[in-house]
């Protein structure tokens, strides 16, 4: 999924007769998103009888219903009078989040072993993942382009399609948004904690697989604790660590820094470092540096 400001008109489909699909657009934007979350927040305060999930995501949502309670043609309606009473945003939707800190090493040795291995599924066979990246941006160089990529933080729109893997929009003005294809034929092998790129989406891979975004680095701590070894993950009781909705500093680290995280994660003592926050979609519009640079004060002090 790329990114763009068009405007279409929302689709609704019906998943059998438990499900109602909404498209507010084929393409991702962050005034798409956050009026996603605007319906979707008014449609859980409203309580509706038969309405059992709600699932906002990246420019859609999908909504669970009990058919003996509500038909889910009735719902549609219901969906069509909540999106035209919030319209494209509201001034005062606010986002219960978490700022997290989450380091990340950067052209890495692993992840660059790896997709060395795999040139011949690449765009680009005589580069690699970021090179490629920075030439189709518009960047100078491949430091330029680290840089961008580390500058601003990212917000999970949306989490899957694998447990705990967020999915992550940047958080510039659309002329600054990073966008990459994914390779032309998937890798078979992808490591675990892979800092990749596709669209204009930023990942990490919780597990070694199969994999076909751009690769940039590596992340030294988990996103996904199958054992729940790590406090995190214990204390929350869950597997996952990121939620729909936080904002996350990706902070590039060097070598020596990479190793003490990961030694903390092997001794089970790491935690990842965050705030609270109220994130207010609107007062991001209005001033998206500002906004980030005061997200970045309440985590780094």
């Amino acid at each position: 999924m790329t990114a763009t400001d068009t405007d279409t008109e929302t689709r609704y489909d019906f998943g059998g007769d438990e499900f109602v699909y909404v498209e507010l657009s084929p393409a991702m934007s962050l005034p798409v998103h956050f009026t996603s979350l605007a319906i979707t927040r008014r449609l859980a305060e409203e309580a509706i009888p038969g309405v059992e999930e709600i699932a906002p995501s990246n420019a859609s949502y999908m909504v669970r219903v009990d058919p003996d309670r509500l038909h889910p043609r009735d719902l549609v309606r219901e969906l069509q009078r909540i999106e035209g009473e919030v319209g494209s945003l509201s001034d005062d939707l606010t986002i219960a989040s978490r700022i997290i800190d989450v380091p990340i090493m950067l052209n890495d040795p692993w992840t660059h072993e790896v997709l060395m291995k795999f040139r011949d599924r690449h765009q680009d066979p005589t580069g690699t993942d970021l090179d490629y990246g920075a030439r189709i941006n518009g960047y100078s160089s491949t430091e330029d382009f680290i840089d961008a990529l580390a500058a601003s933080p990212y917000l999970v729109t949306m989490m899957g399609f694998v447990p705990g893997l967020p999915w992550c929009f940047q958080l510039v003005p659309r002329e600054r948004q990073v966008e990459v294809p994914k390779y032309v034929r998937p890798r078979t092998e992808t490591p675990e904690r892979a800092f990749g790129f596709g669209g204009a989406f930023a990942v990490i891979y919780p597990v070694k697989g199969a994999g076909g975004y751009q690769l940039f680095g590596s992340a030294p701590a988990p996103i996904f604790d199958g054992e729940q070894r790590l406090p995190d993950f214990a204390e929350n009781d869950s597997v996952v660590f990121f939620k729909h909705g936080d904002v996350i500093n990706y902070r590039r680290v060097d070598q020596a820094e990479y190793d003490d995280v990961r030694a903390q994660v092997d001794a089970g003592t790491w935690r990842y470092s965050y705030k609270d926050l109220e994130f207010s979609p609107s007062r991001f519009l209005a001033d998206p540096d500002g906004t980030n640079a005061a997200m970045k004060e309440v985590l780094y002090g």
